[in-house]
């Protein structure tokens, strides 16, 4: 729910009728409370605030805040206690432990899966489903995340702990620990000091199996071995256990290679299969987003590998990637991390190949990348040879399901100019800085109010002083007007600022760029035998696939579509179908991808529909 900045919407002193209010109802939430901590949690005399703040999803949310710290927050009726709480009162919920690397996808939005619960000697808590539940890590009783039971425990157990089992609310390292102290987790002993083991689906006859299964930004890991490796890790010291599984080994290294040199040799393996299965000179210019997709498709042909972990390195498109190269080219048991090869990133490995003279890579706009060319000749082509696929595929593609498509997060912004730096430098902003409109507005009101610039006479009204007058006012108004009401100030103020925007893809960092998002463009146009055309443009922008677009049109309107160059601009690429296809096109950009109307232009020229005849 907080993995993504929230808005507030006030900040107010809680009343003390409204305290007594909220300890009882605090008390009749958590009855394990007693008076001594209920007067602690909701203090009489000290401070104590209630935050009302919108969530990124628009969830209205009540946050109450004491000695810097949000303790309690309340969504729907219900209240929730805040890890700062928690770490005070470890005992309070029920607890489930899960492994280090999780936190990191729950901190990133994704619910708690069974499968990455370690089962401790004395089994798990006991609860019923809709119950409030803490999740602790591996070694420490202190609690990292809250969330809502799914099922009862004895469902969890006669399901084989598969599934999703908890609705995180809230985790450390979120967007509501960042409200408080920021304080990382106490030590919290526990209260057995044998060691949790993780324990899977054992079988007497057959492999152990553990699957660690996360949704968010990954869909699923999972995890195989022999009965014979796990002992093996047993066997290991636990930091050692740890070490290896975060390098993704389960044994020495083969032929006295090194991990890295596995991991250069496998991403070869799968890059060169693509290549000769999947793409043709009819494709180029392929995005590298779509050359990944495809690469995927070619995985799921063959047997999946007996490992595979993510790598938050790359884009979202690339978890089929993931999975095809380790299934492509690598013996059973083992694994790929691109982030533990020797090109770290995918793109950088890209441009070794280009440095090769294999492909040739050309960036569309800035952080778009795409395939232009293939030297199909190439020995290094030539000479690679398809693996056969085994037997034990079958039923691989229909187990992976392709990565959800999340429209990009866009937040208006402005640059500042030259002409306008004296304006803002005081607040430590030079020429080229980006602002958002309320920080912008923030800064004009403390200028006025630190020059002694408000009208005495009329608070609503700022005097232009020389600074203001150079930033603000034409030249001619220069000498006539003397005073503007803060509205205008303001607003004369974002006129004169450069527009910029901050986009942020699903996954990723937020990219800031200088100039108005281009939206996507829709434009109809005739051909030959006056036939219409449908041509869409800018997909790229929103981080849409244009050859995925104009499949899904072509299945959909029962018309050709081609991907062609846009005229006049270098390197971009737009989607061409036969017909007005702007109802199926609405339908698939405001219903199912979810773009906001505004960034998209041309859809009022769908065809109309007329009324059926009665």
């Amino acid at each position: 729910m907080f993995a993504k900045s929230f808005r507030v919407k006030s900040n107010t002193a809680l009343k003390g009728s409204d305290r007594r209010k909220l300890r009882a109802d605090v008390a009749s939430a958590f009855p394990a409370f007693g008076p001594e901590q209920l007067s602690e949690l909701v203090p009489g005399k000290d401070e104590l605030n209630i935050v009302k703040l919108y969530a990124h999803k628009g969830d209205a949310v009540n946050v109450y805040v004491t000695g810097g710290n949000p303790v309690l927050f309340e969504l729907k009726g219900a209240l929730y206690p805040t890890v700062y709480t928690l770490w005070s009162y470890p005992d309070l919920l029920p607890a489930f432990t899960t492994w280090p690397p999780v936190l990191e996808k729950l901190v990133g939005g994704a619910d708690l899966m069974l499968p990455g619960l370690t089962v401790p000697p004395g089994g798990l808590p006991q609860v019923q489903q809709g119950d409030l539940c803490a999740i602790t890590l591996v070694g420490s009783r202190a609690p990292v995340a809250i969330g809502v039971a799914t099922m009862s425990t004895a469902e969890m157990l006669a399901s084989g702990l598969k599934g999703r089992g908890f609705t995180v609310l809230h985790t450390y390292l979120d967007h509501l620990w960042q409200f408080g102290a920021k304080s990382s987790p106490p030590s919290i002993a526990l209260l057995d000091q044998d060691p949790p083991e993780c324990r899977g689906n054992v079988k007497e006859e057959g492999p152990v199996q553990v699957d660690s299964v996360l949704q968010g930004d990954m869909e699923c890991l999972t995890l195989h071995g022999d009965a014979e490796s796990s002992m093996a890790h047993k066997a290991l010291p636990s930091e050692a256990t740890e070490e290896w599984r975060e390098a993704g080994m389960d044994q020495d290294p083969a032929d006295g290679k090194t991990f890295q040199e596995q991991m250069d040799e496998l991403l070869l393996r799968c890059f060169f299969h693509a290549l000769k299965c999947r793409v043709t000179k009819a494709d180029l210019p392929l995005l590298t987003s779509t050359f990944l997709e495809w690469v995927g498709e070619q995985g799921r042909k063959v047997p999946t590998p007996s490992i595979v972990t993510p790598c938050s390195s790359l884009h979202h498109y690339c978890f089929p990637f993931l999975t095809c190269i380790s299934a492509v080219s690598s013996p059973e048991g083992q694994q790929l991390d691109i982030k533990k090869s020797s090109y770290k990133k995918l793109s950088k490995f890209l441009h070794h190949m280009m440095k090769e003279q294999i492909v040739q890579v050309k960036e569309l706009s800035k952080g778009v990348e795409s395939i232009v060319a293939v030297d199909w000749k190439h020995p290094r082509i030539t000479s690679f040879v398809v693996p056969e696929p085994s037997p034990t595929a079958q039923g691989v593609q229909e187990d992976t399901k392709e990565k959800p498509y999340h429209p990009p997060e866009i937040e208006p912004l402005y640059c500042i100019p030259a002409n306008m730096t004296s304006l803002f430098q005081a607040s430590g902003h030079t020429k080229g800085s980006t602002l958002s409109g309320s920080e912008v507005r923030a800064i004009i009101i403390d200028y006025a109010k630190k020059n002694n610039l408000v009208d005495a006479n009329n608070k609503n009204l700022v005097k232009m002083d020389p600074i203001l007058c150079d930033c603000i006012l034409e030249k001619a108004e220069q000498h006539t007007i003397l005073t503007l009401s803060w509205d205008k100030l303001i607003e004369r103020c974002l006129q004169r600022l450069k527009p910029a925007y901050q986009v942020t893809f699903y996954g990723q960092e937020p990219i800031v760029k200088k100039g108005k998002i281009c939206p996507i463009d829709i434009t109809l146009a005739q051909r030959a035998c006056n036939k219409k055309v449908t041509l869409i443009r800018n997909l790229e922008v929103f981080g849409l696939d244009p050859h995925s677009v104009a499949a899904i049109l072509q299945q959909r309107g029962q018309a050709s579509a081609t991907i062609t160059p846009v005229p006049g601009a270098k390197d971009a690429i737009q989607v061409q179908i036969q017909g007005n296809q702007i109802n199926h096109l609405s339908r698939l950009l405001l219903e199912e991808y979810n773009i906001p109307r505004k960034y998209i232009q041309g859809l009022e020229k769908a065809p109309k529909t007329g009324k059926k005849k009665s």
